[in-house]
């Protein structure tokens, strides 16, 4: 099976069903790039106006997390993901649509390699950075995800 955005907006209602009903959808995914998009609406709000931090977090999220499952898989081996770390900045408010996207699948592949070779657990920062309708940076998120060949 191969992961594409419709998938990944099905496993979203299966699995994430707090991102999903918050508007959180993929729109794009391929060897180097994911791209998700969320607007705001009244479910995803905060107390002024703009939308809620963690929102933006779940779709920024999606990015990194769709374009490392989509490596494991074509990988054909068996391995674990997991968050470690994250830190956000955010730098104007997120009203209307956003759109977060993460272009890095050449350094996935690179630690996948690594963890594959060596048998030991890697780590990955991955960004993904939140764009607006008029094409203005409201946020970045770094994840540090952990990757390791299951025995």
């Amino acid at each position: 099976m191969t992961v594409t955005a419709r998938k990944l907006n099905a496993f979203l209602l299966v699995k994430l069903p707090a991102a999903y009903f918050c508007g959180v959808r993929a729109k794009f995914i391929d060897d180097t790039t994911c791209l998700v998009s969320v607007k705001f609406r009244w479910i995803n709000q905060n107390p002024f106006k703009s939308m809620f931090w963690a929102v933006q977090g779940m779709a920024a999220e999606l990015t990194t997390g769709a374009l490392v499952m989509k490596k494991i898989k074509e990988s054909g081996k068996n391995i674990s993901m997991l968050v470690a770390n994250n830190n956000a900045s955010f730098t104007k408010k997120a009203i209307g649509r956003i759109s977060f996207t993460c272009n890095q699948g050449h350094a996935i592949d690179e630690v996948i390699a690594k963890a594959i070779a060596t048998k030991e657990g890697q780590t990955v920062w991955l960004s993904s950075i939140g764009i607006n309708e008029e094409g203005i940076k409201v946020s970045e998120f770094n994840f540090e995800w952990t990757l390791k060949l299951k025995a």
